[in-house]
């Protein structure tokens, strides 16, 4: 895998950095001065945020953005990118958002809040194809399967799009945020599944947290370039497991989020200087599945020594993943396994392959030895023991994990607020 790192462009707005933190007066300065000179009077607005897995200070950012822009903009619509994430109820996407149950018009006046109905065909609007022969440069010969590109229609159904999420670490695409809230945040499932099972090639432990344009995000960034109307972003730093900001960039999608990724990889980067035998990840309530919850595992696994352990810590997480069953049929296993058995898989969601292969990290597989795996992954969570045996998986009773008694082994790393920070050998 090749990638470049660009020098930030004069046109980014950037204010923080990876050891500040920002305050409300400086957030809300920066958003209303720059959306202010956006030219974006009497235009429709389209603004894409994230739903709860995201750390960030959400309801102040919506706050200085619907401030900045009502009464100015012709039609103003919040768009939660979901992905394929469960959509959030009226109740969570008022507290997501910052305002009393019931109160969203109150609170924010002539402003829209939909839920990217990412199941429901009608939401989508086509927005032409990428051939196959792109797909193998994009990919760097790894793929060459033309993709059809299907967007939310309220994004083509506004002039400008807005972006605004936080950038971590990332194990499809190197570094989340910038166009990735289009592609996978709002776009149909075809791209989702060509970009995550290409992101699986690489691998996880390869791509998370490679700085510049990986093939993953040049792929994302091809289809984000057909989308009618201007882009706009704000890219967020966060400070893990809160929502205190280190940092904001503001421009177009792909230079504001380069901006925030050269911050976001000193502040969300740990480094050790040898590996450890076990890792127990404190998997946080924001992650209610192990969909979510399989980030614990992702941002550790670079750090495990060969034969070791990660064990997920989540009583609170009961299932696998309800809007994607597949996952509970399939298994979580490694790479090699499904690419040498492609004929007995490539008819299933190539994002949930992508997936199992994503939480099961490294290994191999050949038909005389069967697969054979780096690490063990064991689930310590509401899942059952014979549902995670079930799909591949080593089971622990949570109640006898005691985070405090582990911390105090030396051969054990625990984790609090798993999910956001990548771990790595320096």
């Amino acid at each position: 895998m090749t990638e470049t790192v660009a020098p930030t462009p004069a046109s980014v707005a950037r204010i923080g950095g990876a050891a500040e933190v920002l305050n409300e007066d400086q957030i809300r300065d920066f958003v209303t001065s720059r959306l202010s000179a956006a030219g974006l009077d009497g235009r429709s607005v389209c603004v894409l945020v994230p739903d709860g897995t995201r750390s960030c200070p959400l309801p102040l950012l919506l706050s200085a953005v619907h401030g900045a822009l009502h009464g100015r903009v012709s039609r103003l619509t919040v768009l939660v990118a979901l992905g394929t994430h469960a959509a959030m109820s009226d109740t969570a996407l008022a507290s997501h958002l910052g305002y009393p149950s019931g109160d969203g018009a109150e609170r924010y006046p002539a402003m829209t809040v939909l839920n990217h109905a990412w199941w429901d065909p009608s939401a989508f609007a086509d927005i032409g194809t990428i051939a196959a022969g792109r797909i193998a440069e994009l990919s760097e010969g790894k793929l060459d399967h033309t993709v059809h590109v299907r967007i939310n229609r309220a994004v083509v159904e506004h002039d400008v799009t807005l972006i605004v999420g936080p950038v971590f670490p990332h194990e499809v695409v190197g570094f989340s945020g910038g166009n990735k809230y289009l592609f996978p945040g709002v776009s149909g499932r075809e791209l989702i599944d060509l970009s995550h099972w290409l992101g699986a090639l690489i691998s996880s432990a390869e791509i998370i947290g490679t700085r510049g344009i990986t093939p993953v995000r040049a792929l994302i960034d091809e289809a984000a370039a057909m989308v009618p109307g201007e882009r706009l972003a704000l890219c967020l730093v966060p400070q893990s497991g809160t929502d205190a900001l280190r940092s904001i960039a503001f421009g177009d999608p792909v230079a504001a989020w380069g901006a925030a990724a050269d911050v976001s990889a000193q502040a969300h980067i740990r480094y050790l200087e040898a590996p450890v035998r076990r890792v127990l990840s404190l998997i946080p309530a924001k992650y209610d599945d192990m969909w979510t919850g399989a980030k614990g595992f992702y941002k550790v696994e670079p750090i495990v020594a060969d034969g070791g352990q990660v064990v997920l810590y989540a009583p609170h997480i009961r299932e696998i993943s309800a809007t994607h069953p597949q996952i509970a049929q399939i298994g979580y296993h490694c790479r090699d396994y499904f690419v040498k058995q492609w004929d007995r898989f490539k008819d299933l969601h190539w994002g949930d392959l992508a997936h199992s292969t994503h939480l099961r990290g490294a290994g191999t597989y050949d038909e005389v030895h069967g697969e054979r795996d780096r690490v063990t992954v064991t689930l310590a969570t509401g899942i059952s023991e014979h549902v995670t045996r079930g799909v591949n998986l080593d089971y622990l009773d949570p109640a006898e994990v005691d985070p405090a008694l582990w911390a105090a082994d030396p051969d054990t790393l625990v984790v609090p607020d798993a999910g956001e920070d990548l771990y790595r050998l320096r």
